[in-house]
């Protein structure tokens, strides 16, 4: 799949850069040529020497050695890759390159390249959450940055949380994706639903439900680098725009609805949002006033079904319509009876259940069930998933069997 593609490793500073050394076996393993810049930092936690025994190349460092630049000039590394991966990516590197700063060879060479950069964070999890670091990435992400993980669990600094580098398969996942499915949506339209809907209760209360719409996003994403002319139809969120994607904001299902009718037809509709099964009926003009021993009473009636109406869109169908089913037991079972309730093609079940860490959190589990029956993939980042379900989408589209 890598044979002869082109990968210059970027290794920033963290304890996480041991694992840019089992990246580099994995590519080669694979038949890709690997180049290494090693950052001063990032020598502190691997050494030249063991970079470049596994890479059989010379390990770049020094922005102004006389030697490095006659045999390899910074531009020329820069660009003469397919793809350049920062793994691990640092905070501080993430900075310098949404600041476009270029005070080393690292930074220099991220800023002179025209090509694709796919980054795996690594950083304390209060460094993660930073709102300068979020920004950073938002800059990042406009400008077309390519992300697998962070992944969340035990640090090296002793806390818990986001921040954790994704494992070197799930990195080898995102790199295979990127060369897989690369263009290979490019002419097809692809809608998207994500995040919950809020159904108002009165002018200032709502029902909603606690899905961040990660996995929507994420998916929507990965159409678009696939080449698919991509709309995003979603709810809420606090999530950027992402890059190279329409967007489309809404609140309610039933404003959700008539979004996705009005984008048909497509080749291709993901409906990742959650949404609300029932709103109120007789909806309050005013606030509903709180009143000593007395309770409101909610009157409930079903909203408009997505997904159900999509699969009955007619003419204008799409002609692959994915699913999701948010399960908290019985997660195969109850997808499986709901694809055929549905009338969708695919539905990717997962578990949303209070220890499973998925809704808000940055991991997931899927079940992809079709008319042939079910298949489990590893718990990975929600960007893992979308870049794997949109090489199976592209196969799929393009008659071609899963692998």
């Amino acid at each position: 799949m890598l044979e002869g593609r082109r990968i210059l490793l970027v290794v920033s500073g963290g304890i996480a850069a041991y694992k840019a050394l089992e990246l580099v076996r994995r590519l080669r393993e694979r038949g890709a040529r690997v180049r290494a810049i090693l950052t001063r930092a990032g020598a502190e936690f691997v050494t030249p020497l063991s970079l470049s025994a596994l890479t059989e190349d010379k390990v770049y460092g020094e922005l102004f050695s006389l030697t490095d630049e006659a045999e390899m000039g910074h531009i020329q590394l820069s660009r003469d890759a397919d793809l350049l991966v920062v793994a691990p990516a640092s905070a501080d590197i993430l900075a310098k390159m949404a600041a476009g700063l270029a005070d080393d060879l690292a930074t220099t060479a991220l800023l002179a390249t025209d090509k694709p950069v796919l980054a795996a964070p690594a950083m304390n999890v209060r460094m993660w959450e930073h709102p300068a670091t979020r920004a950073n990435l938002a800059t990042l992400q406009a400008r077309g940055l390519r992300l697998v993980g962070p992944g969340e669990g035990a640090m090296a600094c002793g806390e818990f949380g986001p921040g954790r580098m994704a494992e070197p398969a799930e990195i080898l996942a995102a790199i295979e994706g990127f060369f897989r499915s690369g263009g290979r949506l490019a002419g097809l339209r692809a809608l998207v639903t994500s995040g919950p809907t809020h159904e108002p209760i009165d002018p200032v209360r709502y029902i909603a439900n606690r899905s961040s719409g990660r996995q929507g996003h994420a998916i929507a994403q990965a159409l678009a680098e696939a080449g698919a002319e991509t709309l995003l139809v979603s709810g809420p969120v606090s999530l950027p725009d992402p890059p190279g994607v329409r967007v489309e904001r809404v609140e309610t299902a039933q404003q959700m609805l008539d979004a996705c009718l009005a984008a048909l037809p497509v080749a291709v509709a993901v409906c990742a949002a959650a949404v609300a099964d029932w709103r109120v009926a007789g909806l309050a003009n005013q606030k509903i006033k709180k009143e000593e021993g007395r309770l409101p009473s909610l009157s409930l009636t079903e909203n408009p079904d997505v997904l159900a109406s999509l699969a009955r869109a007619g003419d204008s169908r799409p002609r692959l319509l994915v699913g999701f089913a948010a399960e908290t037991e019985q997660v195969v079972a109850h997808a499986t009876a709901k694809r055929l309730r549905k009338g969708c093609d695919w539905i990717l079940a997962n578990d949303v259940g209070p220890d499973s860490g998925t809704f808000g959190g940055a991991e997931n589990e899927i079940h992809l069930i079709d008319a042939e029956g079910s298949e489990t993939w590893p718990r990975m980042d929600k960007r893992a998933v979308a870049t794997l379900l949109a090489e199976r989408i592209a196969r799929h589209l393009h008659g071609e069997a899963a692998a």
